[in-house]
Order: C-alpha cells, then structure tokens, then sequence
C-alpha cells in the first residue's frame, strides 16, 4: 500500500473504530441485569442494536423524520428496560447515557497523538453533538475539529454526513481527505463524494467485501498511522 503524500486532512468515524461501542453497551447493560446470563446480556444488545440500526435507516429513507442520537439511544434503552422488566427510570438513564462512557481501543490515543502534529484531525460520528461532547472528556481523544451528523440533521451513509467534513476542508479537494473507519459501509459512504479512504480492522465493525477497494487496509491504527506518515 503506497503512502499518500498528498493528504491534506484525517476524518475519523468514531464508534466502533476509536472506540469500543459494543463492549460499552454490553457493560451498562449488565449494569442493568446483573445476575442475567451472559447469553441474556447478549440478546439485549441485539435489541439495543437492531432498534438504533432499524431507527437511523427509517430517517435515511424518510420513513421517519430526524431525531438525533440521543432520542434513538433512549428508545433503544426503554426497549431493553421493557424486554427484561426492569422499571428503574435511574438505569434506564445511565443505559441511555451509555455512548458518553464509551473506551477508547488499546492503540487509539497514541495514534492520535501521533497524527496530530501532521495532519489536522477531524471526528465524524453519528453520535449526538452532546454524547461526543462527554465521550471526548471521558476518553480526552485529540481533535482538531468534531463533527455530528446531528450538523447535517442525517446519518452516515447519507452524503450530507461527508460533506460536513469537505466543507470544514477549506481549499482541500475530496481527493485530498482520507476518511478512516473500521466499517465498509461507512467507507463507502465517503468514497461516493471522492475521499480517500482508510478500513481498520477491529473485532467489531463492518469487514470489506471483495469488491471493495480502499486505499489502506491496516490491523489497527499504529499501522494506519505507520503508513500515511511514510514520507511526511
């Protein structure tokens, strides 16, 4: 994989590739059910997970008007609470809060840290304005700019999403952003309105297809950050 001189600014998508989404959700479910097996917990995160997918695709279709995170992440938290009778309103707020304490994957704060003098970086996550508010103080991630897709009143794939970070660019072309993330389809996304593109392994996330073609494909982000500094 060639190294790209000519890259000007570095989005990063945020749940899921510098943070571990589905290990956070499943702990404050637990926090919920403590005595649930772990096959119940599991099934509670399919709930949680399918309701916010099922909701953000509904708006992209506009089966739904807009509502941001938030919204989504409460419903989603009631769901759970009515599935597994619990009535507690104090742990339905902390499950629906849980995005705001989300960690940071073992090799994400270094990378940052790495990048960050040579690139302007930039978060772009479906995440409300709020949670990456709280999530950015919990995990103390380094940016130089973040972004909502609650700015765009959409959710990515939508091509609204990326354009918030190509307006942010200035005189930067499309050509000249590298989006990073760890889901195919968030690539994608990205890669219809021209931006180059960065798929990140994780344990969790949205793997390649073979037909896909990125213009990185690294184990983590030491690798990632290894290769687009090669001749900087």
């Amino acid at each position: 994989m060639p190294p790209h001189t000519d890259i000007e600014l570095v989005v990063f998508d945020i749940l899921g590739t510098l943070v571990n989404e589905p290990a956070g959700v499943h702990n404050s479910i637990r926090e919920m059910v403590p005595t649930g097996s772990a096959g119940h917990v599991d099934d509670l995160v399919e709930v949680w997970q399918r309701h916010v997918a099922d909701q953000q695709r509904k708006m992209l279709d506009g089966r739904r008007p807009y509502a941001n995170s938030d919204v989504v992440d409460r419903e989603a938290a009631e769901l759970v609470a009515t599935t597994c009778g619990v009535t507690d309103a104090v742990a339905v707020d902390r499950l629906a809060t849980a995005e705001r304490r989300l960690d940071p994957w073992p090799d994400t704060i270094e990378a940052l840290e790495r990048l960050a003098p040579h690139f302007p970086l930039v978060g772009l996550s479906n995440a409300s304005r709020e949670t990456l508010t709280r999530l950015n103080a919990h995990t103390r991630m380094r940016w130089h700019y973040l972004l909502s897709a609650e700015d765009a009143q959409s959710y990515k794939p939508a091509p609204d999403v990326y354009r918030l970070a190509v307006d942010i660019a200035g005189d930067s072309a499309p050509e000249h952003i590298l989006m990073v993330a760890a889901h195919a389809w968030d690539l994608r996304g990205a890669q219809a309105l021209g931006l180059r593109t960065a798929y990140v392994q994780r344990p969790v996330g949205d793997p390649p297809l073979a037909t896909d073609s990125f213009d990185y494909h690294t184990a983590g982000l030491a690798d990632l950050a290894a290769a687009i500094l090669v001749g900087v």
